[in-house]
């Protein structure tokens, strides 16, 4: 049972939320708990404060797209010291980049980390992504893909150095796909892995805001949630107890990636050997554009800080600027494909999460109006 109906309209009252109990005189006993659990989970201060970045953040986004907030005058280049190509390297690099990776590997010291807190809707299914057979005559899915690149790289490893190596693989759910992911593996006898090896854990879910940073009501009596996105990933390492797990194995680096990316190569031996000879404490692999114009984010510097910067948030002409070479100046597309050390995501996820921006994810949410109506909008 939730707390009672002027307790919790004076919560929302005080964050500009009190709409959400426009319906509760019309709901059931069973509803008005269901709602009152929710709404008593959220923070009345963080609920607060959520609303107002997200709004924040779609009036930056909607300025992008308007042109307005251009960030071309304050862009530069990534250094060309912190760079490494595989194109562009000769093989005796590659190998020494290859054998620091496979070093680290061997003495346990690496783990994978998965976002896999989405469902397969834009592939069509209703299911995680991870379980989407990908048109393979094999029938293989991403999870297993993934899985045998896994043992792979372990075997390698192990067999270049003449260990017994683990690659942990960390994944990261949502309420929507832990249940349906964990039941996959189990029924796959987990990919030939160890159970032990396989830690899964959950996002947050967060309310669904509209633009003006109203929380919205998928029916009369439930709030519209959705995961906190890959962001999100810093407080759930918190959250879950993810950071004590890896430090009590022993990782020292950790290789960050999306599930959707059939060609990923898991703990990649050449990027972590790389990151680690560069003594990086956080690396991007990228892809070179193809196109000025291509729909990607780029790396690079923002007054001398490293980002990625939206397509969005540049003009043209800055996207169509190219080197002496004939090479796009502005041309490492962001496929969130990362690499931190332990010590530097430790430090992000319990010191400076709080002071992360939210970026805007725009999609569709069926919701009520203040008839009681079915819709879609938000934010």
């Amino acid at each position: 049972m939730g707390p009672p109906e002027e307790e919790l309209r004076a919560r929302l009252a005080g964050v500009g939320q009190a709409h959400l109990l426009r319906f509760w005189a019309e709901l059931e006993p069973a509803q008005r708990d269901s709602l009152g659990e929710t709404l008593a989970q959220l923070d009345a201060r963080e609920l607060g404060e959520h609303c107002q970045r997200a709004m924040e953040a779609c009036a930056r986004e909607q300025q992008g797209r308007a042109g307005q907030g251009r960030l071309d005058g304050n862009l530069e280049p990534i250094p060309a010291e912190r760079l490494g190509s595989v194109c562009r390297s000769d093989r005796a690099t590659l190998e020494r980049w290859e054998e620091e990776g496979l070093c680290q590997i061997s003495q346990g010291k690496v783990a994978v980390l998965l976002l896999a807190g989405g469902q397969g809707t834009r592939l069509g299914v209703p299911y995680p992504k991870g379980m989407y057979d990908v048109g393979l005559p094999s029938h293989k899915t991403l999870y297993q893909i993934q899985a045998e690149r896994i043992r792979r790289v372990e075997r390698l490893a192990g067999e270049r150095f003449g260990t017994q190596c683990t690659i942990p693989w960390y994944i990261m759910t949502s309420e929507f796909t832990l249940g349906p992911t964990e039941k996959f593996f189990w029924e796959h006898n987990y990919f030939n892995l160890k159970k032990s090896n396989i830690v899964m854990f959950e996002q947050r879910m967060l309310p669904a805001v509209t633009f003006d940073g109203k929380v919205i009501l998928e029916e009369k009596g439930k709030v519209a949630m959705a995961p906190d996105g890959n962001g999100g990933l810093y407080r759930a390492l918190v959250d879950n107890k993810i950071l004590e797990d890896m430090d009590q194995r022993g990782i020292q680096y950790i290789h960050v990636y999306c599930v959707d990316n059939i060609l990923v190569k898991m703990a990649d031996p050449v990027f972590i050997g790389f990151c680690v000879s560069k003594g990086a404490d956080c690396g991007a692999k990228v892809v070179e554009k193809a196109y000025p114009t291509e729909p990607v984010g780029v790396v690079c510097r923002v007054d001398g800080v490293c980002q990625v910067v939206e397509y969005s948030e540049i003009t043209l002409e800055t996207a169509q600027m190219r080197n002496p070479d004939g090479r796009l100046t502005f041309s490492s597309g962001n496929i969130c494909n990362h690499f931190f050390t332990f010590d530097f995501l430790q430090e992000i996820a319990e010191k400076f999460e709080p002071q992360l921006k939210h970026h805007v994810a725009i999609k569709k949410v069926p919701f009520v109006d203040e008839e009681g109506n079915l819709e879609f909008c938000g934010l």
